[in-house]
């Protein structure tokens, strides 16, 4: 089947051969003659299987039947709502819109928080078609009342799922209640839930589903590996797979903003190029990270989930779960950044005793048992392979206290609690990293300033100095 058979028109077409593509995936040759026919739509497919050109095709030729050639912007309405997560996503969305729709007479922006709104502003005064927001900073517009959004004929929730999880759902029903009852809306999900089903039943009338893949599947085209390690042996481990993997990119998820920023610095004291991208980062900062890891700049990008769902590289070869994510569904999402596109893709996780159970949710929910290897050296917990014990509290899949005290073993490079004690060190490798050694800062630079610190508080502590006033402030001579 070619795009032609989809029943799509030369512009189109032509702006789909520009990009390479010469026959639809699964989704999109399922997906686009049912938004061309005018029906609602709840689709879900693995990620990185095309669902982004399998609504946005058909949402450009239906708004092309009307589209105005007029330069006033009043002839421009809000005519297409896109809605994704995260600012990188939203970025991704539109970026494909503006690939195929090159041919076409329609205006797009995409509007999201982090940065000044005066540019949005004055795009959206330009007249503006098709609009990909992220929730928060749509309604932050519709309270300026610098977007309109009365005119909306067509509404795709993008990544619904993450909405959810997020936190999105009361900004997706206001925006809801602000948009056109006769309108065509398309949910959009790499996984379903009972919660996602609830949200369609309010947004959608008479959807048609759509799955190419069974609920949480995960492409067949990535393979599993899981590293049962100490968790204060976690970044030498990845240290060593990193040197072991020299021309490889690879993306690292963590749990926190702090860890994330903290492995990175890590990997780069020991010559390994890694940069880091989470929530706290302007949104300058994120597009240049990400730019520059997309370009190769960049070989290891440490990242919190927030980039889980708006990296979309075509060939990256590892993800690596430094820690895994605290719901299973993360899981599925996070490995989606390898494997696409028929790639062949490794997603390794670094699993300590505390979290097996996250590890047990994860293999229960994909169906799937994970290979497990023990790197010679790298030994986990004595009670890794131990079954749990009774009454252990599961919040979150591990016990909360003692997962706090292994971060803090590592944060000081300190062996933790249950760890390895008579098991082989790993050798030293031939360019004289230790893979045995804690994490220890290099001494400060000769003729530093007495107790300067770096950024992410690894130098020695600063030290005391007597306070004057207790020298003679208490009265005594």
């Amino acid at each position: 089947m070619s795009f032609a058979d989809l029943g799509l028109i030369p512009e189109l077409l032509r702006a789909v051969a520009d990009a390479g593509y010469t026959e639809p995936t699964p989704i999109q040759a399922q997906a686009i003659p049912v938004v061309l026919g005018g029906a609602d739509l709840m689709g879900g497919a693995q990620t990185g299987t095309g669902k982004t050109a399998g609504f946005t095709l058909p949402l450009l030729q239906r708004l092309a039947r009307h589209a105005n050639t007029s330069t006033s912007p009043a002839r421009h309405q809000t005519r297409a709502l896109i809605l994704a997560p995260t600012r990188e996503l939203a970025m991704q969305v539109e970026e494909s819109v503006k690939t195929y729709s090159k041919h076409l007479p329609l205006r797009s922006t995409c509007i999201y928080g982090g940065v000044d709104m005066n540019a949005q502003i004055a795009e959206l005064r330009r007249g503006i078609e098709i609009v990909v927001a992220t929730p928060g900073r749509l309604l932050d517009h519709v309270q300026q009342k610098t977007i309109q959004l009365g005119q909306v004929e067509m509404l795709v929730l993008d990544e619904a799922d993450r909405m959810l999880d997020m936190g999105f759902i009361p900004d997706i029903r206001r925006i809801l209640s602000l948009l056109p009852a006769a309108r065509q809306s398309l949910l959009f999900s790499a996984t379903f839930s009972d919660e996602i089903k609830k949200l369609a039943d309010q947004m959608l009338k008479n959807p048609q589903l759509i799955e190419v893949a069974r609920r949480n599947q995960v492409s067949e085209t990535i393979g599993h590996r899981v590293h049962p390690v100490s968790a204060g042996l976690k970044r030498n481990l990845l240290a060593h797979i990193l040197r072991h993997e020299p021309d490889a990119q690879v993306l690292v998820f963590v749990d926190t903003k702090f860890g994330c920023s903290r492995l990175a610095h890590f990997l780069n004291r020991h010559g390994i190029r890694a940069d880091a991208i989470h929530g706290d980062k302007g949104q300058a900062q994120r597009t240049e990270t990400l730019e520059s890891f997309k370009s190769g700049g960049t070989r290891v990008l440490v990242a919190t989930d927030v980039a889980a769902r708006g990296l979309d590289i075509d060939d990256l070869p590892y993800v690596i779960n430094f820690e895994l994510p605290h719901t299973a569904e993360d899981y599925v999402h996070r490995i989606g950044r390898t494997g696409r596109a028929g790639r062949q893709g490794n997603a390794v996780s670094l699993v300590c005793a505390e979290e097996k159970h996250r590890l047990a949710e994860i293999e229960k929910l994909i169906k799937l048992t994970i290979p497990q290897e023990v790197v010679p050296g790298f030994d986990p917990e004595a009670d890794f392979f131990e079954a749990p014990a009774r009454g252990r509290r599961r919040s979150g899949g591990a016990d909360a206290s003692g997962e706090a005290r292994e971060r803090k073993a590592s944060d000081r490079g300190a062996k933790p609690r249950g760890g390895a004690t008579g098991g082989k060190r790993p050798a030293v490798a031939a360019d004289g990293f230790d893979f045995s050694k804690p994490y220890e800062p290099p001494a400060p630079p000769v003729g530093a300033a007495a107790g300067a610190s770096d950024a992410e508080g690894d130098s020695p502590k600063r030290p005391q100095r007597p306070i004057p006033f207790l020298l003679g402030g208490l009265g005594r001579k």
